[in-house]
């Protein structure tokens, strides 16, 4: 089985902060620094580090070169990364004292991915197979639907979910991955306890993983029975990366180990190690690290 991250690839300035900018306000940062993000390059790194063998399709602009040496430093295969004329995609974001962030995203070449880039990039996969989406690029909906036409298994993390990410076909997609902001607008449920069956309801077909924050993770299979695991306590430092790391372990471990609780729980420590660290993918853990961290939780 191989996986296919087709996602985003931003160049990020995070600042740090003593709370999160106001309307109006001017606020001096404490700290700068420049990192490899986008939720498509850090759900593969997660992939990678949690021991996937991991392909990346997506798209830079002429300033993307740290990106895609860090992908292949990370050991994943770029052979589908498209280098386009102008700018590579960025975010602006602010962490404050507590540990809370507030993002702002510049699609720049991650909206430039066309249909012909996406039936390129297929030909290479089939049966099997699992393509990892998010909702930062352009052709979200075509992917999901050549790739499910391949035989492909389809795994989506609609972040950010905007309209666009409410339009797509979930009768299609066989993992969404979820908060439960994101699942109150996808489902329409104002109550928490009502995502799960809802969404089961519509599309028994799905499984589903809905991450709580502190309050841990739930997973629902096919049959409607759900899976829990609670949250890996930290002290938050930044929780920039925390959801694209529990995605990437989480489904990497799934399929290493065919055990769904399992592999929740292992998720879940993952993305814990990852909050009490700053920066995006540095925060990412490698497998040893979290391996050892769950066996004496």
């Amino acid at each position: 089985m191989k996986f296919l991250v087709f996602g985003s690839l931003n160049i990020d300035r995070t600042y740090t902060v003593l709370h999160l900018v106001q309307p109006g306000e001017t606020l001096a940062a404490t700290q700068m620094n420049l990192y490899c993000g986008g939720k498509g390059f850090n759900q593969a790194v997660a992939l990678a580090r949690a021991g996937a063998e991991v392909s990346f399709a997506g798209a830079v602009g002429e300033d993307g070169d740290m990106l895609a040496d860090a992908l292949i430093a990370e050991g994943i295969d770029t052979k589908h990364l498209l280098r386009l004329p102008g700018a590579t995609g960025h975010a602006v974001i602010q962490v404050d004292a507590e540990g809370r962030n507030s993002i702002l995203i510049l699609a720049g070449a991650n909206g430039a991915i066309t249909v012909e880039d996406v039936e390129r990039t297929l030909l290479d996969f089939g049966p099997g197979d699992m393509v990892v989406l998010q909702n930062e690029i352009s052709c979200v909906a075509e992917i999901i639907r050549q790739a499910k036409s391949r035989g492909m298994i389809v795994a989506l993390n609609p972040s950010p979910c905007d309209t666009r990410a409410i339009s797509y076909d979930l009768a299609l997609v066989d993992y969404l991955l979820i908060n439960e902001g994101e699942g109150g607008t996808i489902s329409g449920c104002a109550r928490e306890e009502d995502i799960l069956p809802t969404l089961h309801q519509r599309y028994p077909h799905l499984k589903v993983v809905l991450t709580l924050g502190e309050r841990g993770a739930l997973y629902l299979d096919t049959d409607g029975s759900i899976r829990k695991t609670d949250a890996y306590r930290v002290q938050a430092v930044d929780t920039t990366a925390a959801g694209d790391t529990f995605t990437g372990y989480f489904l990497s471990r799934l399929y290493e180990t065919g055990d769904s609780g399992a592999a929740l729980r292992t998720a879940a420590v993952a993305s814990g190690i990852s909050v009490s660290r700053p920066g995006a993918s540095p925060s990412i853990p490698r497998l040893p690290e979290v391996l050892e961290a769950e066996a004496a939780w």
